[in-house]
């Protein structure tokens, strides 16, 4: 029989068949895919021992802050070996591939199976690619087949739970190849699970779980039907391998750590590696954080939805954001949605899901539960402060924000909108099926007090605590995202109760969401969500303070030189008819002279309805000294409102000179951001200070 092989280049196939996706870059540059096998009656010229070459797709850079990060897929492109008879076994190996941090993938168990079966899977010759097949169209081998796991991932592990008769074994098979094959009509072998002879029809076994085992995961019972002649190949894909990288976070001087795998092959036939040590990944962190600059608030002041912050977290490299699966559209949350089409061996898909597929007992592997979320965790808010946070992103950072426009939910890859994000109710909450209309999203409660901004009220728990959390409904891997989201605080002066408590700045702190300490979150779990991670590489900040209310009152003229003395006083009027809350407090008394100032006073505690009264000459002796005029000026500082001050100037004793003024009150710095030229509050014919008794 005339012998016929072909062999089909990668980049070529893919750009003429495999299926049009919006944002997914080609997964492989040049590769031979399995082609179609001559007779079993070819003749010599074959070598007895498979070789392997060993490729990454494309090595990802992955968040140094994460604990399942995906790495990138391992190709072995597999040429020569012995002749195989139609109706043998196929023989099997067990391929094992070790990280040098621990593997992640989540754990999907399989019933009466002993071992932590994972999401990761190893796939042979490219099944559901769409790339032509070595057989030709009419059947359902090689690419042309459709993805079957084999039910019994551990065999033949001997594990007692698992009958001896529960296994993968295939046999070797022969069809002809039909229509559009490189040479239709040829006979080519092929791997069935059953003993088909040459009338071979239904393919076998073309994907495995792996079982996890800290940083390794193996893959049992890998059939391994040689390609036999020069020139051709098998190709045995590992995808969907999560890897704990917070252990590899830091670059050093020779740029960003690297997560590398190893890879062993044990079993009933030989197979020789070529590089058995790929880099799969290169780790840094993904997030940087910051908040605006903090702002001053006043206890006597009551405030509404009052913008006191704005909120920015950037990413440090393209693809550290991601939607839950690569959208296809630009409907809302198409990427979000909980059953994408995202199994094309080989395809890259910027999201935190990776290849995605339904495994034995109907668990799905690769599926994350959902997009990169970003978390603000606020801390030490008074009692009876409420806070509340933009639903999405916004543009500036001051009063009157503009929300980022475009389709609400978005796309990834940049379809049709710009990179979005949305607030949801918790940071560990599950999408669901948002293709079914649920997402947990939080929905404004309030736009018109804050210049448009849409904006929810986030629940402050009785320790002071709060959080917000936004998920990525839309990001481009091409470009640098970053997103701001604003704060507002609405609460109510009662200065009589000192609520809200004065002296407090609460804080912020930014991270990745969710976050976990360690421990069982890194390691392979079947509970745990993906993403997650580790509270590193985080932005604290404040983000306002809440002052004492007070009243700072200016004594322009204070002499206690050549006979003369200065009586200065104070009054506390927050007592008065009018309901003001009854306030008290100390003055600090600041005395300048020009050179050699003496050291502040503090006075007594002045209760509301009380003033305190007392003389220079007893307060600072000598002063007016350090100055040419003999005199100088006081500025109190009262930690309470309504302060007014009164001053006498006279010779001792009164008998030949006396003068008396009300002290100036000055606008508090502290709420004008500094000491301003003019009070703002004032009418606009007013200048200087706008100071008054």
């Amino acid at each position: 029989m005339e012998e016929n092989f072909d062999r089909f280049n990668f980049a070529i196939h893919k750009e003429k068949e495999m299926v049009s996706f919006r944002r997914w870059t080609l997964a492989l540059t040049v590769l031979a895919l399995f082609a179609g096998l001559a007779s079993a009656q070819v003749a010599g010229g074959t070598n007895p021992t498979m070789t392997c070459s060993t490729n990454v797709t494309v090595t990802p850079t992955l968040r140094g802050e994460g604990f399942t990060e995906q790495t990138g897929d391992i190709t072995l492109v597999c040429t020569g070996g012995p002749i195989m008879q139609v109706g043998a076994v196929v023989p099997t190996v067990n391929i094992q591939i070790s990280l040098n941090t621990a593997i992640t993938s989540r754990l999907l168990p399989i019933s009466n199976v002993s071992g932590a079966t994972s999401e990761a899977l190893l796939l042979i010759d490219e099944p559901g690619s769409g790339l032509t097949s070595a057989t030709g169209s009419g059947n359902t081998f090689g690419p042309n087949a459709p993805i079957n796991i084999c039910p019994y991932p551990t065999n033949p592990l001997g594990v007692s739970s698992v009958p001896s008769s529960s296994n993968c074994l295939e046999y070797v098979s022969s069809l002809v190849a039909g229509p559009n094959a490189p040479n239709p009509g040829a006979v080519v072998l092929v791997s069935t699970n059953t003993a088909q002879g040459t009338t071979a029809t239904t393919p076998g076994y073309n994907g495995f779980q792996g079982v996890v085992s800290g940083n390794t995961v193996t893959f049992f019972g890998v059939p391994v039907l040689p390609p036999v002649t020069a020139g051709y190949s098998r190709v045995f894909r590992v995808t969907n391998i999560r890897a704990n990288a917070t252990t590899l976070s830091g670059a050093s001087a020779s740029g960003p750590a690297q997560v590398v795998a190893s890879i062993s092959i044990t079993g009933a036939t030989s197979l020789l590696i070529n590089n058995p040590t790929p880099i799969v990944g290169f780790v840094q962190n993904g997030l940087t954080a910051s908040a605006s600059s903090m702002k001053n608030l006043n206890q006597c002041s009551s405030y509404t939805r009052y913008a006191v912050n704005t909120l920015t977290y950037s990413e440090l490299f393209p693809t550290a954001f991601k939607t839950r699966v690569a959208a296809a559209s630009t409907a809302s949350y198409s990427g979000q949605i909980n059953n994408p089409v995202q199994n094309i061996p080989g395809q890259i898909y910027y999201s935190e899901s990776n290849f995605v597929q339904t495994v034995p007992n109907g668990l799905v592997a690769g599926l994350a539960n959902y997009g990169t979320r970003l978390q603000a965790a606020f801390s030490g808010i008074p009692t009876g402060v409420r806070l509340f946070v933009s639903t999405n992103n916004v543009l500036n950072d001051a009063l009157g924000f503009s929300v980022i426009g475009g389709n609400p939910g978005g796309s990834a890859g940049n379809v049709g909108t710009t990179s979005y994000v949305q607030l949801v109710t918790s940071s560990t909450v599950d999408d669901g099926n948002a293709s079914g209309g649920f997402f947990p999203a939080f929905t404004s409660t309030d736009s018109a007090s804050t210049g448009g901004t849409p904006i929810t009220e986030i629940p402050v728990a009785a320790d002071g605590t709060a959080s917000a959390v936004w998920e990525v409904m839309n990001t481009n891997p091409n470009a640098l995202d970053s997103f701001k989201v604003s704060v507002y605080t609405t609460y109510t002066s009662n200065v009589a109760q000192n609520l809200p408590a004065t002296n407090t700045s609460p804080a912020v702190t930014m991270s990745f969401a969710p976050v976990y300490s360690g421990g069982s979150a890194a390691a392979a779990s079947s509970s745990l969500p993906i993403p997650r991670f580790s509270p590193g590489s985080i932005a604290q900040a404040n983000i306002f303070k809440i002052n004492i209310c007070r009243t700072i009152l200016l004594y322009p003229y204070i002499t206690n030189q050549a006979g003369y003395d200065t009586g200065v006083a104070i009054s506390n009027t927050s007592m008065d008819p009018f309901g003001t809350g009854n306030q008290a407090g100390t003055c600090g008394l600041n005395w300048y002279q020009g050179t050699n100032n003496p050291a502040v006073t503090t006075t007594p505690v002045i209760a509301a309805g009380t003033t305190w009264a007392n003389l220079a000459s007893i307060l600072v002796p000598g002063f007016g000294s350090g100055g040419p005029s003999g005199a100088g000026y006081m500025i109190a500082v009262c930690n309470f409102q309504y302060a007014h001050g009164f001053a006498v100037v006279q010779d001792l004793g009164g008998r030949n000179f006396g003068m008396s003024y009300l002290a100036l009150v000055v606008p508090d710095p502290a709420a004008n951001s500094g000491r301003a030229a003019s009070d703002l509050s004032k009418s606009a014919g007013g200048s200087g200070e706008n100071i008054a008794h």
